[in-house]
C-alpha cells in the first residue's frame, strides 16, 4: 500500500513538472537571409536586452562559392541584414554549436 501511494505521489510531480516546463518559443519569426552565397536564419531571443542568434544553414554549403570569410564576420552581416539594426560587437559571442548571439542598436 506504502509503494503504490509513494509511486502514486511521483507520477503526479513527474506529471506537474512536465506541464510548468513549456519550452521556450521567439518573439518573431525566424527570418532567413543569404550572405555571401550562404543561408542564415536570424531570430530573436530576448526582449530585454534584445538579443538575436544567427544560425548558419550547413547543408548547403558550397565549396565552388565566393571567397570565404570568417563566420563572425557572415554572422554580422546576417543580423544586420534580418533587423535593420547594427550589431553591438562587444556583446557577440559564440556558443559551441557555431550559433553566434548578438545585442543590436536600432538607434538613430
Amino acid at each position: 500500500m506504502r509503494l503504490r501511494s509513494t509511486s502514486l505521489a511521483l507520477a503526479t510531480v513527474v506529471g506537474l513538472t512536465s506541464m510548468v516546463a513549456a519550452p521556450v518559443v521567439a518573439k518573431d519569426e525566424t527570418k532567413t537571409v543569404n550572405v555571401l552565397s550562404r543561408t542564415w536564419e536570424v531570430t530573436q531571443v530576448t526582449d530585454a536586452p534584445v538579443v538575436y542568434r544567427a544560425t548558419r544553414d550547413n547543408n548547403n554549403l558550397n565549396p565552388f562559392g565566393p571567397p570565404p570569410r570568417t563566420r563572425t564576420a557572415q554572422a554580422i552581416a546576417a543580423i544586420q541584414a534580418a533587423t535593420g539594426c547594427k550589431v553591438i560587437f562587444s556583446s557577440m559571442y559564440q556558443n559551441i554549436s557555431g550559433q553566434f548571439f548578438s545585442q543590436v542598436s536600432c538607434g538613430s
